[in-house]
């Protein structure tokens, strides 16, 4: 069953289908800003009862570079089966559209990022005849983006770095980040955004900070994601994703530290503590002189 994470990777490029060409830039190899970008169909089925869908599958064409296309794959963990299929999409969608194919498998996952980005052969050792070389975009390369001016300059980049890094321990800065930027954005910009984020995280403990964090930073946003937030209390909801925070970023927790923050009841306090648990090196650093 295809995850919501599964989704986002590859659905931020059709939300912003301009986002490959500043993503190929961060990589190495800087593809033209396209001009004109078709989202084209992703079934690949042929007339015999096998189904073939690529996830996401774009034409992009520029000024300076003839159109291509460019299959986009979400990839979650190592699958010795996967580049087969890799290597029957690129070589199908060349054949069907008589245009350059290229592939890219988003990952959030380090090691799968390593593996999808070795070249493929088909053939023996000696006889490579078909090799596939995918573009991967993982926590590996993908930029960490902590300052809420550079996740303003472009959302949809700042949203895929939060995707593919939502296992870091940086995750907690990207995202205070993103909901930063957010805050002047027209809920029409907004919207998808909180959304692809929400999904991109699964159901990894980043997910509760992001909850919390639209509650707190985009109080207008109106959502079924901040609606659920909202009903469910946003006091439980904080000291949750605190407590998280802190976990995931390795802090020791004494018990009466604990109990201090899960029996806190004041919104605006724990909204302070949860804002610098992000960065603080210690948990006095995160009570302060409070």
């Amino acid at each position: 069953m295809v995850s919501a994470s599964h989704e986002a990777m590859h659905h931020i490029f059709r939300h912003d289908p301009g986002l490959f060409s500043r993503v190929s830039q961060v990589l190495g190899f800087p593809v033209p800003a396209p001009l004109k970008v078709t989202v084209m169909p992703t079934d690949l089925t042929e007339t015999s009862p096998v189904e073939r869908r690529v996830d996401t599958l774009l034409r992009l064409e520029s000024a300076e570079r003839d159109a291509f296309l460019l299959a986009i794959e979400a990839q979650g963990k190592k699958d010795p089966v996967k580049p087969a299929s890799w290597a029957y999409y690129t070589s199908y969608l060349w054949t069907k559209y008589r245009l350059p194919t290229a592939l890219m498998v988003v990952c959030q996952d380090r090691a799968t990022a390593l593996w999808a980005e070795q070249p493929f052969s088909s053939g023996p050792a000696q006889l490579p005849t078909l090799t596939l070389r995918p573009v991967v975009a993982g926590p590996h390369n993908m930029p960490v983006i902590t300052d809420p001016d550079e996740a303003r300059a472009d959302l949809a980049l700042a949203t895929l770095s939060a995707i593919t890094h939502a296992g870091d321990p940086d995750i907690g800065a990207i995202l205070k980040a993103l909901s930063t930027a957010l805050r002047d954005m027209p809920e029409d910009i907004a919207d998808p955004i909180v959304e692809l984020t929400a999904q991109g995280l699964g159901n990894r403990p980043a997910k509760n900070l992001w909850r919390n964090l639209v509650a707190v930073d985009l109080s207008f946003y109106k959502s079924y994601l901040s609606e659920e937030i909202r009903d469910e209390g946003r006091t439980e909801g904080r000291a949750d994703a605190l407590l998280l925070i802190l976990e995931q970023r390795g802090l020791h927790i004494p018990d009466d530290a604990r109990r201090r923050i899960t029996e806190c009841h004041d919104t605006d306090t724990l909204h302070t503590w949860l804002s610098r648990a992000i960065t603080a090196p210690t948990i006095d650093d995160v009570f302060g002189n409070e």
